[in-house]
């Protein structure tokens, strides 16, 4: 199985793709869970370097893909872009979200935007020891209960809650823990128009996972994700490019 990412499933059960801010740890993660069953090489059609690698557990095999480092789903950059996409339109079965545990504030701007996207989530809260270092107490299972989503401390560089980590991304691949989405919600006039535009959008590129969240960023202005719909970028087997002309904000929101 191949989709317009290139990613092969293989003789693997399941693929997860590992999200994170800059300097959260996440190849070191990455690392740790694969060792030397990883290869590398580069996204289709850009210079980024794409870093794949196998994580065994439970008698499963996981597809462990290390995306480019992200501040946001809304992006600003090709690495940005890159992770952007795959999270939202690559389909994995699960996400593990790589939060420095030294600056949790920082780093949840790009969790909870994920979490509207997917349930499909383990946030690994990473550098706990730096964080106890510097006198930073974090509660996990209260960070978990609010997201929502399994939340394993872990310190990547010494392996300590790898095993904790893998349990929680089994589950979540095998169905076991899933999230609700956290939707955003606006007065009516504007909800009105987020809908009649995701099903503009569902209509032009039917199945596209995410419709809402395209709504939401035309309806704000997001040229990238214009250009998209443009190209075709985000449908997961291409047909060829959708005629997205008649795509636009809704009159009630500019008038």
């Amino acid at each position: 199985m191949q989709d317009r990412f290139e990613i092969e499933l293989g003789n693997h059960d399941y693929i997860v793709a590992l999200a994170g801010n800059p300097n959260t740890g996440k190849s070191t993660l990455f690392n740790a869970f694969t060792g030397l069953r990883q290869h590398t090489g580069n996204w289709p059609g850009k210079t980024v370097i794409r870093a794949e690698g196998t994580l065994r557990y439970d008698e499963k095999r996981y597809k462990l893909i290390d995306l480019p480092g992200a501040y946001s789903l809304i992006a600003e950059g090709t690495d940005e872009q890159i992770a952007r996409d795959f999270v939202l339109f690559g389909k994995p079965d699960c996400v593990v979200v790589v939060v420095d545990a030294t600056n949790v504030e920082r780093n949840l701007a790009l969790t909870l935007q994920i979490l509207e996207v997917t349930g499909r989530v383990v946030v690994a809260l990473n550098l706990i020891d730096e964080a106890q270092r510097r006198g930073i107490g974090v509660d996990a299972e209260k960070l978990s209960a609010e997201l929502k989503v399994p939340v394993i401390p872990t310190v990547a560089r010494d392996k300590q809650g790898l095993v904790e980590l893998a349990a929680a991304i089994a589950d979540v691949c095998a169905g076991k823990t899933v999230a609700a989405l956290r939707k955003q919600t606006f007065e009516p006039a504007l909800e009105s128009a987020v809908t009649e535009l995701e099903r503009l959008v569902d209509s032009v590129i039917p199945g596209v996972p995410n419709a809402r969240w395209i709504a939401i960023r035309l309806l704000e202005g997001d040229e990238s994700v214009r250009q998209g719909l443009l190209n075709d970028e985000f449908s997961a087997r291409s047909t060829g490019p959708p005629s997205v002309d008649g795509i636009g904000v809704p009159s009630e929101v500019t008038s």
